[in-house]
């Protein structure tokens, strides 16, 4: 631009260049831009936000089904005032509504007394040790159902102090059923309900040579054989056969009642006992004596009454042996009390080992080296 002086002046770009938005139009397209700019920035936030929330409410309902179906439940207690926070799963566990208050004192009455005192020491501990732990522990509910549940819990510390205790609790009522059961069937007769073979030579090979190396015997072996028994089989049947084992077990326990340590079936009509060392010979021979008189009275039935004896033979547990020389002695004692005529006891003594001294057996019992390998199957 030039002016009247003559001189020159170049333009600014403002004069030049107008401002737009100072123009109304323009300022009002910018405005509407940055508007639907802002809008579409929430729609997408909106979006986003209602994605995560399906997801996060779909992952829920997973873990819910996957929480009911495994019996599994999210628990939390804050120490400062002993509030407790569950899922539903929990609630259902302890039969309790959902809409219930929870009071940490009268819940711990639903555990029983064994499963308190276990709760209250592993809990002490992690709480000092800033730790967790792992309890099976048994509950009856308010309902009276019993159950067992298995507790895992994490104790959580701000500045090295616990402040709360969260984990989980999941329902194992079936599994410790199924447990116990499998245990049953590993240990016991299913028949009798004593003790099975498994057992009695698990508890025999743990005496160990060391037992009864005190100068005194550590209790002794008892072997019983019922007497009369194969005829009843043979001639009743077995559902007859089996109710007189049954009964036959039930006063074998009775008559061991308080001296034994184990009672055992460990074959068709055999028997083993494993008597306490606090039992000296007179005592031995008393709960010996009183298994012959026990099994040998009738057992009455709706048809009359059937008759069987009991022979016993009894070595007593004497330091050194092994529990396979310790069954023999048993088994030798056994044999003699078989030959001597039967429903009677004897007491091993070295002179049993012998064949040439013991007398012929009564018809029907298997000689001395069959009855070894009929009987060797008892002990491992």
């Amino acid at each position: 631009m030039r002016f009247a002086q003559g001189s020159w002046k170049p333009l600014s770009q403002s004069a030049v260049t107008p401002d737009l938005d100072q123009t109304p139009q323009f300022g009002h397209w910018h405005d509407a831009a940055a508007m639907a700019r802002l809008q579409a920035q929430v729609e997408a936030q909106a979006t986003l936000i209602r994605e995560q929330a399906a997801a996060l409410a779909h992952s829920r309902k997973i873990f819910d089904r996957a929480s009911a179906a495994a019996r599994i439940g999210v628990w939390e207690c804050t120490l400062a005032d002993a509030s407790l926070t569950w899922t539903d799963q929990v609630y259902e566990m302890f039969d309790i509504a959902r809409d219930a208050s929870l009071n940490r004192e009268e819940l711990l009455k639903l555990y029983t007394p064994a499963s308190l005192k276990q709760l209250e020491e592993v809990r002490s501990r992690a709480l000092a040790e800033h730790s967790g732990f792992h309890l099976d522990a048994e509950i009856v509910t308010p309902k009276g159902n019993r159950r067992w549940i298995r507790l895992t819990a994490t104790v959580e510390c701000e500045d090295g102090v616990p402040v709360r205790i969260f984990g989980m609790k999941q329902d194992i009522t079936e599994e410790k059923i199924l447990s116990d059961r499998m245990r049953y069937l590993a240990e016991f007769d299913v028949m009798t309900g004593l003790a099975n073979r498994s057992s009695f030579q698990a508890r025999l090979a743990a005496l160990g040579p060391e037992v009864g190396t005190g100068g005194r015997p550590a209790g002794a072996l008892a072997l019983v054989d019922l007497d009369g028994f194969k005829q009843i089989n043979d001639l009743f049947g077995h559902a007859l056969g089996d109710e007189c084992l049954k009964e036959a077990a039930q006063r074998l326990s009775t008559a061991c009642h308080g001296a034994a340590d184990l009672v055992a079936r460990i074959g068709g009509d055999e028997f083993a006992v494993l008597l306490r060392g606090s039992l000296d010979q007179t005592g031995i021979e008393t709960i010996a004596r009183r298994i012959v008189d026990t099994l040998g009275r009738p057992m009455r039935r709706k048809d009359g009454l059937l008759r069987v004896g009991a022979s016993v033979g009894i070595a007593t547990i004497d330091g050194g042996l092994k529990p396979s020389e310790l069954f023999t002695r048993a088994d030798a004692a056994l044999y003699a009390a078989k030959a001597a005529g039967r429903n009677t006891f004897c007491l091993f003594s070295p002179a049993m080992m012998d064949l040439n001294q013991v007398s012929l057996p009564a018809a029907g019992t298997p000689s001395r080296p069959d009855r070894r390998r009929f009987r060797g199957s008892a002990v491992a």
